[in-house]
């Protein structure tokens, strides 16, 4: 139904949403979720080497990791649900403030006169409301033009890259310099601002179709435990291999991935994505030290971000508008998916069969997706407009 007064036949704009304050709404929305990656990734800096000092193996890492998993699994389309209703300024703010909740937990776990393992436990409970990446997922989709969607979703992973560099040599050099609390204490007030920010600055209602991220493999899943006793990093050094990793994000992203797909089909595009990383679990197989994993390192954001983009695109286009939330939910349960059964099955390869473990498991998985879709019959690249 279009609106009254709408010139060309145009809808009209979300409530609190018009045409000037659109592009301030999609930059305020990349700044905030830059911002609670680079916590994220703060807070992946540091929580293995928590765990470690508080006496908690990779097998017990691994159940913490599972246990934020699930909560998000089972609270994905619950939150979508929420995001329909309320909107994307209370999806936003719901999530930051569940954010702020988990860093006070976390840097109370740090203190040495607290029980520490019950209350790293405790910090993961807030997670049902911590789906900042597909709430901003729906203010990004509903404020862009269908012709500019896939850019506007793109530059969310630019997003992504930037959080992993700034939020791995923040939390390495932070715990470094002034101890393990101290970058968990900066993730507590960028979340708050982040609270505050949304709860003032974000429009009360927003709407569009959603994509979710490609799920991280097992490997990306154990990596902070991987950095930590098979390369023998420290937090810092773990920290800088994390930053290589979001530079590459960010160059493939931005420069090889938006020219590969105006050449080739989507499908095209999928099945190379799934040949690299079934190569790259090959190399992951004979990798034996911190200087192969970098050779590989490449290979492995290629057909990560080539996937991400690709699906993201794909599910774009699938989905109706009416039911955003929804599908949102569903769409964000899929990576909890992974973070539930991932940290468990890894933990336990990772003690009993090592690090090559994980590089098999890519390798199969990977023939085995492969093997499907070359099954399906190829479109031709004109399929890709809808």
């Amino acid at each position: 139904m279009q609106g009254a007064g709408a010139p060309g036949g145009q809808s009209r704009a979300p409530c609190g949403t018009g045409a000037r304050s659109r592009p301030r709404v999609l930059l305020l929305t990349y700044l905030l979720t830059t911002l609670d990656l680079t916590c994220l990734f703060m807070q992946f800096s540091v929580l293995p080497y928590l765990s470690r000092r508080l006496g908690l193996d990779s097998v017990a890492f691994g159940y913490l990791q599972t246990v934020f998993g699930a909560l998000q699994l089972l609270s994905g389309p619950m939150f979508g649900r929420f995001a329909d209703q309320r909107g994307a300024r209370a999806a936003l703010t719901a999530s930051f403030l569940a954010g702020s909740a988990l860093y006070l937990l976390l840097a109370a776990a740090c203190s040495p006169g607290l029980p520490g393992t019950a209350l790293l436990f405790a910090s993961r409970l807030p997670a049902p409301l911590l789906h900042t990446l597909p709430a901003a997922q729906m203010v990004v989709a509903d404020l862009s033009a269908p012709a500019e969607r896939p850019a506007a979703l793109g530059r969310l992973g630019l997003c992504f890259g930037v959080g992993t560099i700034l939020g791995s040599l923040l939390g390495g050099t932070l715990s470094a310099a002034c101890g393990i609390q101290c970058p968990v204490l900066v993730a507590l007030v960028a979340n708050l601002l982040g609270a505050a920010l949304s709860a003032t600055c974000i429009p009360a209602s927003t709407k569009g179709a959603q994509a979710q991220a490609a799920p991280p493999g097992l490997f990306m899943v154990m990596f902070s435990i991987i950095c930590m006793d098979f390369f023998r990093l420290d937090a810092a050094q773990a920290g800088y291999l994390m930053s290589a990793f979001g530079v590459l994000l960010m160059v493939i992203q931005g420069l090889v991935i938006g020219r590969l797909s105006s050449r080739f089909s989507e499908a095209a595009l999928v099945r190379a994505s799934v040949l690299v990383l079934s190569l790259v679990g090959l190399a992951m197989a004979l990798m034996s030290t911190v200087f192969h994993f970098c050779l590989l390192m490449p290979g492995l954001v290629f057909g990560l971000c080539l996937l991400n983009v690709v699906t993201d695109s794909m599910l774009t286009k699938a989905v109706s508008a009416s039911d955003t939330g929804t599908m949102l939910g569903l769409c964000a349960a899929v990576q909890p998916l992974t973070r539930t059964l991932g940290p468990t099955l890894g933990g336990l390869l990772y003690r009993g069969f090592g690090v090559p473990a994980f590089g098999h498991v890519q390798l199969a998985v990977n023939l085995l997706v492969l093997l499907a879709l070359c099954r399906q019959p190829t479109p031709r690249k004109a399929d890709k407009v809808q």
